[in-house]
């Protein structure tokens, strides 16, 4: 039986004309660019008569006519708003910080935070740009190993738990613009000859990261941080260190003050490079202003 339709389907094609210009037709739904008149004395070369389309006098994009457009009739929907002043943290990943301390371009044997790691050269950092510190991402948990005592500003939970599994320690710090100024380039900053700056608390609405023991913060309580990292390694199922056994007990417990920017210096002080020398203030109003925070 499907011999023979097939037999019949190919005497069928047999006996039909060939396919040419003259026996093909267009497509229902085929449209084509209307031709314009070209050269001397086409007249109106398909523009029509007078008006916006002879002369060629569009409105603008965007423009709609009427006593009141569409931009102002829709009520706006701020999807962006405030986002160019929203504060950015540019990523570094675990793994490029284990790179780092692998190839000895940062010293673990010395507190770690945003200076090391601007130090290194690797890490793009622009205060101009809104970048408010590093944000560890989560890339490269899994073979981090090194014990270090890490200031950042911004992380997740699974890097915290990277962190503490290998037996260091991590915490989150607030820097405001200023302060980061001086921490990206303390070199360019000390030949100035400008004092230290205090940092600023945080913003209202950082304040509640920087105060959550669970990320950490600079501004928590210690007792519940130690609770927190006790949770932290119940829930991912490692054995957490005991630091008051550790040797190097002391480096992995070393804080900045709030208003400290970098470790052994204080605010209101000045370094002379010249003079490889530390200027302290004396005058109580300038101890008051770099001792209090206001």
């Amino acid at each position: 039986m499907a011999s023979k339709v097939t037999e019949r389907a190919l005497n069928l094609v047999k006996s039909m004309p060939r396919v040419g210009l003259g026996n093909i037709k267009d497509l229902p739904t085929a449209t084509y660019k209307k031709q314009v008149n070209r050269g001397r004395r086409q007249k109106k070369k398909g523009r029509g008569d007078k008006g916006q389309g002879s002369r060629n006098t569009w409105d603008p994009l965007g423009y709609e006519g009427g006593q009141r457009p569409l931009i102002d009739s829709v009520p706006s929907e701020k999807y962006y708003g405030q986002y160019a002043i929203r504060r950015q943290y540019p990523p570094i990943s675990l793994l490029e910080l284990q790179r780092m301390i692998d190839l000895d371009r940062v010293d673990v044997t010395k507190p770690v935070d945003i200076v090391s790691i601007c130090n290194t050269g690797l890490f793009k950092f622009e205060v101009a740009k809104n970048h408010f510190g590093v944000n560890i991402t989560e890339e490269g948990c899994d073979v981090f190993a090194a014990k270090i005592n890490l200031e950042i500003q911004w992380t997740s939970e699974l890097v915290i738990a990277a962190v503490e599994k290998s037996g260091g320690t991590i915490t989150t710090r607030y820097y405001d613009p200023q302060c980061l100024a001086a921490l990206f380039n303390p070199l360019a900053h000390f030949k100035k000859g400008l004092p230290i700056p205090k940092c600023k608390l945080p913003p209202q609405d950082a304040l509640a990261y920087y105060s959550d023991p669970e990320f950490r913060g600079y501004l928590a309580d210690p007792e519940k941080i130690l609770l927190a990292r006790e949770k932290l390694a119940q829930k991912y199922g490692y054995k957490l260190p005991d630091l008051g056994a550790d040797p190097v007990k002391d480096l992995l417990l070393m804080r900045k003050d709030p208003l400290q920017i970098f470790y052994g210096l204080e605010p209101g002080w000045i370094v002379n490079l010249k003079d490889r020398c530390i200027l302290k203030p004396k005058d109580e109003d300038y101890l008051r202003y770099y001792y209090n925070v206001h």
